[in-house]
């Protein structure tokens, strides 16, 4: 079963992070990596940045060809580069581990990324790249994707979800219990029989999204 592992790294530590360290932006977001010749090419979002000044710093750097807008807002400017992902330490690890880049976000000092990988084995070997490329990753969370029909919340529904939250933050299951079944059901507005059966279902539903598909990919 494919795993979704979420990352920061430090700008610093791999080449792309490195070209769009420009001062003054507060954030940029990849949108894609484009296929161009035999090269890949980065496509990412700026905001509350100057266009001009941005432009020309990215320019600057050795590794890049050129900086092309391919789309301007009143906030935000979509940019592509003419620079070759492939030679990234970063991307080439994600590329030779099986990866699949799903979000990445950064400023000038960090980024987080969404990333998928086939299997445990796969996420492995791109960190043991990372490393010997030394690059810093920090390991934000790893989960196994939700069936199709699980929703976001790993198979939880709104009302499980409400309930179990609130249990979590009213202290139900701390030692000594921070409130009762009672407690919960005056806060939702339903009997406490009903809290008890919404909060045996999400647990359940957690669990069976979790747990168990991890001991089946394992």
């Amino acid at each position: 079963m494919s795993v979704i592992a979420e990352f920061r790294i430090p700008s610093a530590d791999f080449e792309l992070g490195r070209i769009l360290d420009v001062e003054g932006i507060t954030s940029i977001e990849l949108e894609n990596l484009v296929p161009i010749g035999g090269s890949t090419a980065p496509l990412f979002w700026i905001h509350n940045s100057t266009r001009d000044t941005f432009l020309e710093s990215v320019q600057r750097h050795p590794a890049v060809t050129s900086a092309v807008e391919v789309d301007v807002f009143d906030d935000r400017t979509l940019v592509t580069l003419d620079w070759d992902a492939n030679h990234d330490h970063l991307f080439e690890g994600i590329s030779e581990s099986g990866g699949q880049l799903l979000s990445a976000v950064g400023t000038p000092e960090t980024w987080e990324y969404e990333l998928r990988f086939p299997d445990h084995g796969a996420l492995s070997e791109f960190r043991t790249r990372c490393e010997d490329a030394q690059i810093s990753l920090e390991v934000r969370r790893v989960y196994n994707p939700t069936k199709p029909d699980a929703g976001p919340w790993y198979g939880l529904t709104e009302l499980q979800r409400e309930a179990i939250m609130l249990a979590v933050e009213m202290g139900y299951y701390d030692i000594p219990r921070g409130c009762t079944t009672k407690d919960l059901a005056g806060e939702l507005g339903i009997s406490d029989q009903a809290v008890t059966e919404r909060l045996r279902r999400a647990i359940a539903s957690l669990v069976s999204h979790t747990l168990v598909h991890s001991e089946s990919a394992a």
